[in-house]
């Protein structure tokens, strides 16, 4: 069985980029990060095939979020989101240039419609059609048409 200590080391980034797809407060998307990970701790004994996992721990965690989502659903959100880029090595000019790619980029994915931003963030995290599928609990064919929604969106959007 896995260890609380090797969950958090293995999947504490993916999660903190799934809540910011749900929550763009940093602040508030780190107690949800906590939550999340409270929640795995929690449901971990009730694990019964670990090669199952990743999708575990990602379903515990998008559950977690959408409870956060709608609890939250009258408070005011901010009008932007903005991250920390970890760019020591790269000049000025690169750390502004990807800066403002990975504005546009989240700024996209923040406007899709939720199921497809879903789809979208977990298949960026490497997870397969498949372990989407069991996370999110629909159809591989139902990920791969969300996937393509979301990409045609991302394109057009990022294309202007």
């Amino acid at each position: 069985m896995t260890g609380m200590d090797e969950i958090v080391e293995q999947f504490a980034p993916a999660l903190w980029r799934l809540a910011g797809s749900f929550e763009f407060d940093p602040a508030v998307r780190e107690d949800l990060v906590q939550d999340m990970l409270l929640a795995v701790w929690q449901a971990l004994p009730r694990l019964k095939d670990s090669s199952s996992l990743k999708a575990y721990v990602f379903r515990i965690a998008r559950n977690r979020a959408v409870s956060h989502v709608a609890r939250q659903a009258g408070r005011p959100r901010p009008a932007e989101w903005h991250d920390a880029l970890d760019m020591d090595s790269a000049c000025p000019y690169q750390q502004a240039e990807a800066g403002e790619r990975q504005r546009r980029l989240l700024a996209a994915v923040c406007a899709l419609p939720l199921n497809q931003r879903e789809a979208v963030t977990l298949f960026l995290e490497g997870l397969s059609h498949a372990e989407i599928a069991e996370v999110l609990e629909i159809s591989e064919n139902n990920v791969a048409v969300r996937i393509n929604r979301a990409r045609a969106r991302l394109t057009e959007r990022l294309s202007s």
